[in-house]
């Protein structure tokens, strides 16, 4: 057996996590008895004694994922070693070692007897439960008198308790610190209903509690009335219900025009009585067209007789003057001041620039775009932008309009396309082959392949298709470093070290040659992210709080700003690429975070531990889509998107290095 990954049994060889489990492999049972009293010894393990650890990196993965057939570890180490698989074709090997059909597995219905068939499948989205028999449906279903669920589960006889506890919790709870959950069928009430939750377990139909004794939310973001979440300042009165208990959405027509509420109605409308708005011609014409009648009666036999700057019309409160859309009502009452829907709305009014006019506002779009029917959001022209996304060995095309997938580039099997960046002048794909600690190649004209670089690893690459050159991060020696795209392995490593000294574990790494500049992520003991000019010179800080581990980072240049996720804080930000203009958004979703990046009006990103490549809305943080979902964890990603010819004629010469080189006859950096 091997004497580091394997232990000896009668019957053979069995991988050493499989020791004191809790489950006999051996036939004699030894595998779960150590030492003379026969008792089991714990296995120490830095994830905890129910994971373990993938050896020289921090992933951790749960004992059932070692020996599945599936790479859970990115170098296949929780694959290596494993005895034959008894299972056939066709068939699926539960945790208990039992074989059932492929297709029973996310059936709904345990079929293995240990419900590891079900436990795999994708879970159900924050703020969801799974019936039964597979399906998910919102948490706020659960005991609303109505069958949700075919099988009924949504609606356990436990749901009476359910009303009966709502808003208070179990006697003596609320003294300590944190956060409780327990299974309670019997217990006396008291009331603190601002930190409490009663629930009813979709799956045993167990009454429990939920209880947030001191939730704490971070300035851009609201507790929700039940306490058991925080949402975005952005979400409140959205007319989504993003709390569990769509607290988010209550009183909203109530509310006033302050941040991330919505706006009372506009000078050329009347507020009716139960918060809508009412067209202003509409008002005193002898019908009621308000639910509560407000709009009529009163004052509104009055004439008009002010000296309206637009517009005078009858109210049930006396003659008032209103605006033509696009103005509001100066304190005089008389008059009208236009309204600036870029400075007030922000990105809100046009998704690239906006130009202010008298009364209203026009939208434009930068060269390659053009203006989308709705006359705010902008789309590319050209041929349709495409995702270039890593998946184990193999680098897929998905065309973000029709969704076509295919593989552009596949290696062998036996190795894994880490970071990737794509060079726009010669359509070649670079990546990071961890196996073989190389930058290697591919030309997708001619298929062509190379290595540009041995003996370096690097968590992300980048390319400056300006001024051919490959950038790369190696945080373990804390460097940033450089090549020529053009070089060829010669057996000597022809690079150069561009940035070394304090930096503190650089991760993420992305370019703006048409500036000459950097920016990159540290995530080390104290993180933060950077700025620098390509040669790295002028290097500063650029954001240095609210950040856990910022592990990807994508560049949108058409707003100007620099997106970053989480994985600690399970989160996504943006900010000027001044550093002002911070915007962070917690997402649930946010779990394992690899590579990002921006296209038009969608963030894109891939996630590790759900094997997935997602999207949202870039400023929103809404309408979450799981694009591709393989087995095998996705890596590198990048949207291809700007034309070269058209943009190297436009743009020609605003880096340095672009022509000639710069004169250099070696590696030529950029300084702006």
């Amino acid at each position: 057996c091997a004497a580091s990954r394997q232990a000896a049994c009668v019957s053979g060889c069995i991988p050493v996590p499989w020791l004191c489990d809790g489950e006999q492999q051996c036939p004699d049972g030894t595998d779960e008895q150590c030492g003379q009293a026969g008792e089991c010894c714990a296995v120490s393990s830095v994830c905890g004694t129910k994971k373990l650890q993938c050896p020289g990196t921090h992933h951790c993965i749960p004992h059932w994922e070692l020996c599945d057939r599936h790479q859970d570890c990115e170098d296949g180490w929780d694959e290596e070693g494993c005895p034959q698989q008894p299972c056939l074709p066709g068939q699926w090997q539960c945790r208990n070692r039992v074989c059932i059909m492929a297709e029973w597995k996310c059936n709904g219905i345990d079929d293995c007897g240990d419900s590891s068939d079900e436990d795999v499948c994708a879970p159900c989205t924050p703020g969801m439960v799974r019936c039964d028999e597979g399906k998910c449906i919102l948490e706020s279903l659960m005991c609303d008198d109505k069958d949700d669920c075919l099988d009924g589960t949504d609606e356990p006889s436990t749901c009476g308790k359910l009303h009966t506890a709502a808003g208070c919790c179990p006697s003596g709870w609320g003294q300590g610190e944190g956060s409780h959950t327990a299974v309670l069928p019997h217990v006396t009430l008291c009331c603190i209903p601002t930190v409490c939750s009663a629930r009813v377990d979709i799956r045993s139909g167990d009454l429990y509690w939920l209880a947030f004794l001191h939730l704490s939310c971070s300035r851009t973001h609201v507790p929700c009335r039940d306490g058991t979440g925080c949402v975005a300042q952005e979400y409140l009165c959205d007319g989504e219900k993003d709390c569990a208990d769509g607290s988010d959405e209550d009183g909203c027509a109530q509310l006033c025009n302050t941040p991330g509420h919505p706006a009372p109605c506009q000078s050329n409308e009347y507020p009716c009585g139960l918060g809508s708005c009412l067209n202003a011609s509409l008002v005193c014409n002898g019908q009621q067209d308000c639910a509560d009648g407000s709009d009529e009666a009163g004052n509104c036999s009055v004439p008009c007789q002010r000296s309206c700057t637009h517009l005078c019309y009858p109210s049930p409160q006396g003659p008032r003057c209103w605006c033509d859309p696009g103005y509001r009502l100066a304190a005089d009452g008389l008059s009208c001041m236009d309204i600036d829907e870029c400075m007030e709305w922000g990105k809100g009014a046009c998704s690239q620039t906006c130009l202010n006019t008298p009364g209203s506002y026009s939208c434009g779009c930068l060269p390659g775009y053009l203006l989308e029917p709705d006359g705010h959001a902008c789309k590319l022209t050209g041929p349709e932008p495409k995702l270039l996304v890593a998946v184990q060995s193999e680098v897929l095309s998905y065309g973000l309009r029709s969704g076509h997938e295919e593989v552009v580039l596949a290696t062998d099997k036996d190795r894994v396309v880490f970071s990737l960046d794509y060079d726009l002048v010669e359509r070649k794909v670079f990546w990071m082959d961890l196996a073989t600690e190389s930058i290697r190649w591919q030309d997708l004209n001619s298929g062509k392949k190379g290595t540009l670089v041995k003996g370096v690893r690097s968590d992300c690459i980048a390319v400056d298709w300006l001024g051919r050159n490959l950038y790369w991060t190696d945080g373990v020696a804390g460097q940033v470093l450089a090549t020529r795209l053009g070089a060829a392995w010669q057996g000597i490593p022809e690079y150069t070290v561009v940035m070394d000294g304090d930096l503190d574990q650089p991760h993420s790494l992305v370019l703006q040659p048409l500036a000459g500049l950097m920016y990159w992520s540290e995530v080390g003991s104290h993180s933060r992210l950077m700025e620098a000019s390509m040669d790295g010179s002028w290097r500063h800080v650029l954001l240095a709080q609210g950040l856990g581990w910022p592990t990807a980072l994508a560049l949108d240049l058409p707003t100007q700003r620099i997106f970053w996720l989480d994985e600690k804080l399970g989160s996504v930000g943006s900010a000027r690429l001044d550093g002002s203009s911070v915007k962070v958004l917690r997402l649930h979703w946010v779990r394992s975070p690899f590579a990002a990046a921006v296209c038009e009006g969608q963030l894109y990103w891939s996630e590790r531990k759900t094997w997935s490549v997602q999207q949202v809305d870039k400023a929103s943080g809404k309408n979450r889509t799981v694009l591709l979902k393989r087995r095998g964890q996705p890596h590198g990603l990048q949207v291809p998107s700007w034309e070269p010819q058209t943009l190297l004629a436009v743009l020609a010469g605003t880096n340095g290095c672009a022509k000639s080189n710069g004169g250099c006859a070696q590696l030529c950096l950029p300084n702006p």
